[in-house]
């Protein structure tokens, strides 16, 4: 399968993903299978049915606990993954599954995730949960899963620690350790959107929490949640095939490709700190860097910095610009560029290996250029011109080796 599209609007939780890959078309004795060498098959009854919510349909998972009372620890957990029958791929992600759960409940009561007692997570419908998503996930095994920010709701929930508010400790902590956005559209909403065992899912399994700019469906499926809100409580599963805009084709050459353009003008820094800001730009990944000296207001003399940069890397450049410069506003757009593809090798030459780059023009002719730190360290090492230097690179370029795939 190409990759795997997670919309969980409003929330998420184990058993509205595990309905909604059942939906996807992931069968029934994929799910149970890996709970039955667990050992855990005789300790419930699963059953998958038609439902809907506010008109729209899916699958409801109805899970009959036949074990009512067993509360089980992270070491008694841990030992049933480590002793089942599992492929290891799904093993480990099982584990690491609950793994993250432990020491989420062992950070939020202060005591060492060793002697963490699950209660809810632990009993056998969170477990069903949990090992049939991962089940299913290793059955469908996506080149990439995405995700939206999931919502999290307010109010309180009754838990065997009495009422907790929401989002609950565990949820909180979650998403803090892996830095994940939440979104607040349905903040107005009383109950529990996203639980923890949704959370630590979509924590475990998911790559990226920002959809492909551009994909195709093929399919989908609906699990349906138990609380009534007044919209429609699901989660979409969807398998899609996304498109990198960016993608090289070697027939399209040049590339056109979309960037951001951020720039400032700065008249109150001084120039050491403005050629340090500048090199900060470069290292932290932008593309390009330039920066003059203009006239500003009051016959000041101050300066105008515009980075190029990747469109992903905008909401970072923005905290460095306002974080390690003295600019109180930012100009940014987004643009187009046309480039030649490009790649860098390795030319062989009396030197040793030289790292070298490798341009293709659009009548299938080549280009090579080196970059000129390194022709100033061999012009001085060898003291030879930087001609000579240039001249002896460009005749060893018949024996070019591509290190990496064209850019």
């Amino acid at each position: 399968m190409d990759e795997i599209l997670i919309e969980c609007s409003p929330g998420v939780s184990g058993d509205m993903l595990l309905g909604a890959f059942y939906d996807l078309g992931v069968p029934k004795n994929v799910i149970e299978k890996p709970i039955h060498d667990l050992g855990l098959g005789k300790l419930y009854s699963i059953k998958f049915r038609e439902s809907n919510s506010c008109s729209i349909r899916g699958i409801k998972v109805d899970l009959e606990k036949i074990d009512q009372i067993t509360k089980r620890n992270w070491k008694s957990i841990r030992q049933i993954i480590s002793v089942g029958n599992l492929e290891e791929k799904l093993r480990t992600t099982i584990y690491k599954v609950f793994e993250s759960l432990a020491i989420a409940e062992g950070k939020v009561h202060g005591i060492n995730p060793e002697d963490v007692h699950f209660h809810e997570i632990g009993a056998i419908d969170s477990l069903v949960d949990i090992i049939g998503v991962c089940a299913s996930i290793n059955y469908l095994n996506p080149k990439k899963v995405y995700c939206n920010e999931p919502n999290l709701g307010k109010g309180f929930v009754q838990t065997e620690h009495g009422k907790l508010s929401i989002p609950s400790p565990a949820v909180i902590e979650l998403l803090s350790k892996n830095n994940i956005q939440v979104s607040s559209s349905f903040d107005s909403i009383e109950g529990e959107l996203s639980t923890p065992t949704g959370i630590a899912l979509i924590t475990n399994l998911v790559d990226s929490y920002k959809y492909p700019k551009k994909f195709s469906i093929k399919s989908y499926g609906v699990g349906i949640g138990t609380l009534q809100f007044p919209f429609p409580n699901l989660v979409r599963v969807s398998e899609v095939n996304s498109y990198d805009l960016n993608s090289v084709d070697q027939k399209v050459n040049p590339r056109c490709e979309e960037i951001s353009v951020q720039e400032a003008w700065i008249d109150d820094q001084t120039p050491e700190d403005v050629a340090n800001f500048v090199q900060k730009l470069r290292n932290e990944g932008a593309y390009d860097v330039s920066y003059r000296a203009i006239n500003m207001k009051k016959d000041r003399i101050g300066y105008s910095i515009q980075v190029i940069l990747p469109l992903e890397k905008k909401e970072y450049f923005r905290g460095l610009w306002f974080n390690h410069s003295n600019t109180i506003g930012l100009r940014e757009r987004n643009q187009s560029r046309w480039i030649l593809l490009r790649r860098i090798g390795e030319c062989p030459t009396i030197f040793g290996k030289i790292k070298v780059k490798q341009t293709l023009k659009p009548d299938g002719s080549f280009s090579f250029k080196v970059e000129n730190d390194e022709i100033l360290r061999l012009s001085l090492k060898h003291n030879k011109s930087t001609e000579e230097i240039r001249n002896i690179v460009k005749e060893s370029s018949i024996n070019f080796k591509p290190i990496e795939n064209w850019q």
